[in-house]
């Protein structure tokens, strides 16, 4: 098992749309998810589930009700985040992003690729999963090894003077104060 920095899991950090059929294995996967069961939440609720999907034909389903996901059939992995909101009605889906983050880097930091899927047929996942009612679905995490042909794209990203304001919005000074 591959480990890195955590800011060079940040950095590292990419959206993988090709991965090779290895299997994730369940040593390095049960690591990932305690990355994501170690999450902070609100009220320490942990209104979160996670469902590992590896079935195949499954898989091929849920990539026909993304949009963009047709990867999936080839992922080994798809990890389905479902927040509670009825244990937490105000923040099911902050508190289930920030697990999924967690679950990101550490796969990140462990050789692994993933992508952030965000476009699902919520309805048929529902159905699928046999999800309970108070369950919502935040988002796919696409996970597997990345494809040997996967090339590193550099994303571009803007810089801290674009995004970081002091003190109040647009001002670049603050007194400490």
């Amino acid at each position: 098992m591959i480990e890195v920095d955590l800011f060079d899991a940040i950095i590292q950090r990419k959206s993988v749309r090709s991965y090779a059929p290895t299997p994730v294995s369940e040593k390095v996967l049960v690591r990932i998810l305690e990355a994501a069961r170690l999450a902070p939440s609100a009220d320490n609720i942990q209104p979160w589930h996670f469902v590992v999907v590896r079935d195949k034909e499954k898989r091929t389903r849920i990539a026909g009700g993304c949009r963009w996901g047709k990867f999936l059939t080839e992922s080994p992995a798809v990890i389905i985040g479902c927040g509670n909101k009825k244990a937490s009605p105000e923040w099911y889906v902050v508190d289930t992003s920030i697990a999924l983050e967690h679950l990101v880097l550490a796969a990140t930091a462990s050789g692994l690729g993933t992508c952030w899927i965000g476009d699902f047929d919520s309805e048929d996942l529902r159905k699928m999963l046999m999800l309970p009612e108070e369950y919502e679905i935040v988002a796919l995490i696409a996970l597997g090894y990345p494809h040997d042909k996967t090339v590193a794209v550099a994303r571009p990203t803007k810089g801290l003077e674009e995004i970081v304001s002091r003190g109040t919005y647009g001002s670049k000074n603050d007194s400490g104060n």
